[in-house]
């Protein structure tokens, strides 16, 4: 049985290991500390309604600061620094979207196409999660007056009474929506069919064989993971 050569020739004539940047060092950190800053928001927002008593207020502010600076970050970098169009709903999403719906009822039609680096249901997710994360960052921050911190003196009568409970419900909802949405991320992140991106998430890189199986090359171009370049 002959085996198959997985190395590709770079353009510089050397081998490449047959592997692609999907995500680059800085991104997977990016999105490993905002993780870390969820978590610690989402266990000292509940843990203390649950019954679970301990001092949450100073570090639920502090997560909550840190996110405020990482969704910055973020934002700036995605918008001046990377291709922000990767990650919007365009019409050939919507296409093939409509066209996979009518082969899974038997309908036939055009085949839909592969995607570019984002899928419609993650370009969806991406924006849900973007709306219920700066709710409850710009909510937060308003309720932040209501407290002692290191920059200013609390002042509970910044806002009318009932304008703070429009603030309190649209946070408690943010909250409760970003705990839906981690248990969404956490269920498609260790299926088995999608373990070659959360592996991609951890070391960075996916194989050429999964590139070819899910992506459109002419939608989105992977850089080999030995090139040196950035994606």
């Amino acid at each position: 049985m002959t085996s198959v050569d997985r190395s590709h020739t770079r353009p510089d004539g050397g081998v490449s290991s047959g592997r692609l940047i999907r995500h680059t060092g800085i991104d997977r950190l990016y999105h490993w500390c905002m993780a870390a800053a969820v978590v610690t928001l989402l266990a000292t927002g509940f843990l203390p309604v649950v019954g679970v008593k301990f001092g949450w207020v100073e570090p639920h502010w502090i997560a909550g600061s840190v996110l405020a600076v990482l969704v910055l970050v973020h934002i700036v970098r995605a918008s001046f620094f990377q291709d922000i169009w990767a990650m919007v709903v365009v019409p050939t999403d919507v296409r093939d979207a409509w066209r996979e719906l009518r082969h899974a009822f038997g309908r036939g039609g055009p085949a839909p196409g592969k995607p570019g680096k984002y899928e419609l249901l993650q370009k969806l997710y991406h924006a849900g999660a973007a709306l219920v994360v700066l709710s409850a960052i710009v909510t937060g921050g308003m309720m932040m007056v209501k407290i002692d911190t290191p920059f200013w003196k609390r002042n509970p009568y910044w806002l009318s009474d009932s304008t703070w409970g429009v603030v309190y419900v649209v946070h408690g909802f943010a909250a409760l929506a970003t705990l839906t949405l981690l248990m969404i991320h956490v269920y498609f992140a260790i299926r088995p069919e999608k373990l070659w991106m959360t592996r991609s998430m951890i070391v960075g890189w996916i194989t050429r064989d999964e590139y070819t199986e899910h992506h459109d090359s002419a939608r989105w171009t992977a850089d080999p993971a030995d090139s040196g370049r950035r994606s």
